[in-house]
């Protein structure tokens, strides 16, 4: 696992006396705003004990605020996330549920509106947005909720996933654009790659390579009544990995940091470490570990635990040191 995000933090704020030091316009610059935009990680969306997807204040936005406030205590969290936002609604609205929270309907001008508002007192912004593109594109899984639909038998839509990496090829770039001019060259911008839920479909794989020790019992309790085309989870690796390149060209080209959270899940790592207790292999895992994937009463649901939450916290706490 990776080390934890205020080991992490608190290394990186220390100066060469080992006393907390900060530049104008980074977290620790005391009073300043931390303002969190996206989809439902930067909301920090878990199934209740009912399985019905919440918001809650143990998402990764919340967890790297209050490591951040351990060095400013002055610092203000923005929290300008919404479930279920892609990154053409992230631009346009369209979304009911989102476009209330937002004074003209849409979560990148209302942050645009924000960082105007608050010229120079804004430190860092994070942006987790792209993986709705891709979510209703997975038949079998009920996408708005995250959790699967027993109606159907599992697949991908290949002409979903075309206008999903359409769409992110044509927005992306834009949204960095605007982000990058909003809040002017000295605020820290930190976006995130993903990690890969449908790894999850590896238990529901007839190969005992791909499968390792997963039981097919285990997967009937997770995956209900269910059957998946062969290969499904690598297809799903080799979608990420497409769409993960896209977005780290898009904000790299506008001085955006990029928290590459997909390293944390290795989504392509097959080995099964020596220390294993299940005979999973890596990726299935952490899949497993991270995320309410592969737990039968709540899920099966795409969003990470809090456990999931605070690694991803993690990976933002090392870019941000």
């Amino acid at each position: 696992m990776a080390v934890t995000a205020v080991a992490v933090l608190a290394a990186g704020c220390a100066g060469a006396d080992g006393e907390g030091t900060a530049a104008p316009g980074s977290p620790g610059a005391e009073g300043g705003y931390y303002l969190s935009l996206g989809d439902s990680l930067a909301v920090g969306v878990q199934p209740d004990e009912d399985g019905t997807p919440v918001e809650t204040e143990e998402g990764y936005t919340d967890v790297l605020y209050r490591t951040l406030l351990d060095d400013d205590p002055g610092l203000r969290h923005e929290r300008m996330g919404c479930a279920g936002e892609d990154t053409t609604t992230f631009m346009e609205g369209g979304l009911p549920d989102c476009e209330e929270r937002y004074d003209d309907g849409e979560q990148l001008r209302a942050a645009e509106d924000f960082l105007a508002e608050h010229e120079g007192e804004v430190d860092l912004v994070t942006l987790t947005i792209g993986a709705n593109n891709f979510t209703r594109c997975v038949r079998g899984v009920n996408a708005p909720d995250g959790r699967a639909d027993s109606s159907e038998d599992i697949d991908i839509d290949a002409e979903c996933v075309a206008d999903g990496l359409d769409r992110l090829e044509d927005e992306v770039p834009e949204i960095a654009e605007r982000l990058r001019a909003a809040a002017g060259p000295d605020t820290r911008i930190i976006a995130m790659t993903y990690y890969n839920p449908f790894l999850a479909f590896l238990l529901l794989d007839d190969d005992p390579a791909g499968q390792a020790a997963a039981s097919a019992e285990e997967a009937e309790e997770v995956f209900p009544e269910h059957e998946a085309r062969g290969g499904l989870a690598e297809e799903a690796v080799d979608i990420l990995t497409e769409v993960n390149g896209t977005l780290t060209e898009a904000y790299e080209a506008e001085g955006i940091e990029v928290a590459d959270v997909d390293s944390v899940f290795q989504a392509t790592n097959r080995e099964v470490p020596e220390d294993s207790g299940t005979g999973m292999p890596a990726n299935l895992q952490n899949v497993c570990d991270l995320t309410w994937m592969c737990d039968a009463e709540r899920g099966p649901d795409i969003h990470p635990n809090e456990e999931g939450a605070r690694e991803i916290a993690s990976v933002f706490a090392e870019e941000v040191r």
